[in-house]
């Protein structure tokens, strides 16, 4: 009909969207310097390589990321081949819980000879995800001590029905089964398992020793990449994150429990984690907010790398996690053959986007975000990548929610109180862990 405009069926035209869309990007850009990377920007690829502990996180964070036309490829291949890679030459940055230097086995890891330093990228606690089930009801509010967990992995408490597990769940104590209790482990070189082998060596130092012992190291045994095994002892080795929580996922592998970041519990597979009992006589489990708590008693060494040992003293707080701390990515700071100020324009890029931006959803992933000052010396850091394009960043604009006016940190300070059913006693919450978050 004459005079009647074009009818686009609600929609608008292809170029005022893309014109809409850039003015958005570009009103974000402003809204949040520098922690958006320019929608014009050209960027090359980079890898890396290492911590299936952090790569649930570090995988949203490389999918969002394209959008601004950047590629940055990961493959989770355990947090010791990420360290010999980077080493190596042979990827652009690695990802690790733990620094080089660790003697494992009565061997260092000795630290590469191409320039380096050390970023915290993410937060978030071990878990100890199980499949356990009472009849046909699956159990999703088993509690743990500490000892428990150090006797369930190394082999010296063997069924569910054990007294001590017992005593940890008075609710289940009558019911619990005589199954057999299969422990799942790391079979590759992992941060995981290094995490929890600190703990066991600083909290259960006997116990671990004895069944470093039995495998054939030496002791004390102390941290270590690699689990040893004793045979015949009805463990069974995964590798990868995604491994171990995958085999105890297999609604036919009842019975078994896995040590694995909390993501891949409540995010990957919507299975349940054991409440862990903390200092303050407790059992909690590691959410965004508890492992705030957690570490704040955290030392930070002037390389970055962290001090977990007040972490692991479980401290007076109800609302501790023990097992709680973050990561590390591993960045070159001088030029090398294979490492070009164009890569480090690109991974300094992303190394913006998720110290600021990228911390502000994690929580959903199962992680907890950086605090403040870790947010503030890795931003430090990336000045030191070569060829990165230096910003300046008004913290205040990154919205994590673990900033506060006052330095402290806000996740942490508006944690919720436990439970009193979640204290140790007479009494056991009938609510489980989550099986997913939401």
């Amino acid at each position: 009909m004459p005079g009647r405009p074009p009818a686009h069926h609600g929609r608008a035209p292809a170029g005022v969207l893309v014109r809409a869309l850039a003015l958005l990007l570009a009103a974000v850009a402003l809204a949040l310097p520098g922690a958006v990377p320019a929608a014009a920007e050209s960027y090359v690829p980079v890898s890396g390589a290492g911590s299936t502990w952090s790569q649930n996180a570090l995988d949203q964070w490389r999918a969002n990321v394209k959008q601004y036309g950047m590629t940055v490829n990961y493959s989770g291949t355990g947090s010791s081949d990420g360290r010999n890679q980077f080493r190596n030459g042979t990827v652009d940055f690695a990802v690790s819980e733990i620094p080089y230097g660790i003697k494992d086995s009565g061997v260092v890891d000795p630290a590469p000879s191409r320039k380096f330093g050390y970023m915290p990228i993410v937060a978030g606690g071990t878990a100890f995800m199980y499949n356990l089930k009472i009849g046909n009801r699956r159990v999703t509010n088993l509690r743990l001590s500490g000892e428990v967990v150090a006797k369930i992995f190394t082999g010296s408490i063997t069924t569910w029905n054990d007294p001590a597990i017992k005593a940890d769940n008075p609710a289940l104590a009558g019911s619990l089964p005589a199954r057999r209790i299969v422990p799942v482990v790391r079979s590759d070189g992992s941060g995981t398992t290094a995490q929890l082998t600190n703990w066991l060596a600083m909290r259960h130092g006997g116990l671990w020793d004895a069944y470093c012992a039995k495998a054939g190291r030496s002791t004390p045994c102390g941290q270590t990449s690699n689990f040893p095994v004793v045979a015949g002892r009805g463990f069974v080795g995964q590798s990868g994150s995604n491994g171990v929580s995958g085999y105890v996922a297999q609604e036919g592998n009842v019975g078994t429990i896995t040590y694995v970041e909390y993501s891949y519990a409540v995010a990957t597979t919507g299975f349940p984690v054991a409440k862990i009992l903390n200092g303050a006589g407790y059992y909690t489990e590691p959410t965004a907010q508890n492992v705030a708590v957690s570490l704040t008693k955290a030392t930070i060494r002037p390389d970055l790398t962290q001090d977990l040992s007040q972490v692991y003293d479980e401290s007076s707080d109800r609302r501790n996690y023990p097992l709680s701390s973050y990561s590390y990515m591993i960045i070159p700071t001088a030029q090398e053959a294979n490492f070009n100020p164009q890569k480090g324009k690109a991974l300094g890029a992303f190394a913006y986007y998720f110290l600021c931006e990228g911390q502000r959803s994690v929580d959903r992933l199962g992680y907890s975000p950086l605090p403040i000052n870790l947010v503030q010396a890795g931003l430090e850091q990336v000045r030191r990548i070569p060829g990165v394009t230096a910003t300046n960043i008004d913290i205040k604009n990154c919205k994590n929610p673990t900033f506060s006016a006052d330095g402290t940190n806000t996740l942490a300070n508006t944690a919720p109180q436990p439970s009193e059913c979640d204290k140790k006693g007479a009494t056991q919450c009938e609510i489980g862990t989550p099986a997913r978050l939401a």
